[in-house]
């Protein structure tokens, strides 16, 4: 069983920038695919983005394509989430996710079985 903890969110105006971690536990994640995702106030968890267990390969959901950059660190078990250009609508908790079985697939951010307990971001206009 991994667990994850996200750290980094907060409170950012319009246009900032914030670092999203997630600190794997219990095992290495170093074998899976990781990805982040969202809930927004009323809405749906919906994919953000993923990447491959190398890191070679990486995937985002449309909206958040060019200001959104996931990456990770092996070495160090966390994944993070580098996110630009902040937009009131990018508020909403993040969590992270890691697919462990083979069910699914990364770049449509299915089969995701591990989830972190999310950090909340809040972005004012």
């Amino acid at each position: 069983q991994v667990q994850l903890v996200e750290s980094g969110g907060g409170l950012v105006q319009a246009g900032g920038s914030l670092r999203l971690s997630c600190a794997a536990s219990g095992r290495t994640i170093s074998g899976y695919g990781m990805g982040w995702f969202r809930q927004a106030p009323g809405k749906e968890r919906e994919f953000v983005a993923a990447i491959s267990f190398s890191g070679v390969r990486t995937f985002y959901v449309d909206s958040v394509k060019g200001r959104f950059t996931i990456s990770r660190d092996n070495t160090k078990n966390t994944v993070y989430l580098q996110i630009n250009s902040l937009e009131p609508e990018d508020t909403a908790v993040y969590y992270c996710a890691a697919k462990i079985s083979g069910a699914g697939t990364l770049a449509g951010g299915t089969g995701f079985s591990s989830w972190g307990q999310g950090t909340q971001v809040t972005v004012s206009s």
